[in-house]
């Protein structure tokens, strides 16, 4: 009988390692951040990613370094170039001894338009080699309305099954009670920063208690984010009624084979009655090799569901922009009235 109390190798620790609590809070480093930030608008309007380092603690997410990914280009000679500048980067971390652990990646956007395939395909590599990563969204285009742009994303489980079975039809959604608003799950960030920096920002601190940002927050043209999210919003609009012409057209073509089907089924019917009148043994009233029963492959409803998550993420953006521009309005009627 084996002791209890005995040690235990790696591979059995591995073996009966506990359930991960879910991820609650990815709490990312002020000079994170900063990198981020710095790195985004350098390149604006050009997308740019880049790698996420930290720790993997219980409910919680630590992301305590990054580090950008070169500008890509279509070439198999460059993505080797830089798959080997990402492993040369984490070895250079690692003998500094700075955290290299990878939880995920961070990535630029423009008015919001992430919800992509490519989005999806890029977290199931990640998930290939670790166990939870999030994605940083930063939108400069959106920073610029006085609001910091940054939020945290990860694929929901339910959607990763799916998306690994590629299984998309009505039915399967309809099994695993899965909607559009189920592909991504947002995760709260929190900003921490470590005492000595805090105590270096309270000296930098300036006297006046107005800054600059504070009367950027007060610019009442916005007008150009506006309209672009329009213009945005009405090519997603198309794109949705494309989708949704594709299934009528497949609900046309399955009606007209259960018409035929059920014609053929009739006629069978007819032949069997007139053999059995004679004495003949019928036949089988479906045929595996006529056309007419196989059945219609369904089209993937999933690129209508990043469509209208995407519609979703544009309506919020024009909700709350137009909300702050009416605030400002205001505020500055009353200083005019007084």
């Amino acid at each position: 009988m084996a002791n209890p109390s005995a040690p235990r190798s790696f591979l059995q620790v591995a073996a009966t390692e506990e359930v991960a609590p879910p991820l609650r809070v990815v709490q990312i480093e002020g000079l994170v951040i900063l990198k981020i930030i710095k790195h985004c608008k350098e390149f604006s309007p050009t997308l740019v990613t880049g790698q996420l380092l930290g720790l993997d603690v219980g409910s919680v997410l630590e992301v305590t370094n990054c580090f950008p990914f070169p500008i890509r280009e279509e070439d198999e000679e460059i993505e080797a170039e830089g798959a080997n500048y990402q492993l040369e980067m984490m070895r250079c971390l690692r003998e500094v001894n700075v955290d290299n652990n990878t939880v995920g990646w961070y990535q630029s956007t423009l008015f919001g338009r992430y919800q992509t395939v490519e989005l999806i395909e890029t977290f199931m590599n990640y998930q290939e080699n670790i166990r939870r990563c999030v994605c940083i969204i930063y939108d400069p285009s959106r920073s610029n309305q006085g609001v910091l742009a940054l939020k945290a994303l990860k694929l929901s489980d339910s959607f990763m099954e799916l998306y690994r079975n590629n299984n998309f039809t009505g039915e399967k959604l309809r099994e695993k009670n899965l909607s559009w608003v189920d592909i991504f799950e947002e995760i709260p960030i929190k900003v921490s920063n470590s005492a000595l920096i805090s105590t270096f920002m309270t000296e930098l601190e300036a006297d006046s208690p107005v800054t600059q940002c504070d009367y950027d927050r007060l610019k009442l043209s916005s007008s150009p984010f506006v309209e672009r999210n329009m213009e945005f919003l009405i090519e997603c609009m198309d794109d949705l009624s494309a989708e949704q012409q594709k299934f009528q057209y497949y609900y046309r073509n399955v009606s007209r084979q259960q018409a035929q089907q059920q014609a053929w089924v009739q006629k069978r019917r007819s032949e069997n009655m007139a053999r059995k009148a004679a004495g003949e043994e019928p036949l089988p009233e479906e045929d595996p090799s006529n056309p007419i029963f196989k059945p219609l492959p369904e089209p993937s409803r999933l690129d209508s569901f990043l469509t209208t998550n995407q519609i979703s993420n544009y309506c919020n953006q024009i909700n709350g922009v137009a909300g702050q521009s009416f605030s400002r309005l205001y505020l500055m009627k009353a200083l005019q009235e007084n």
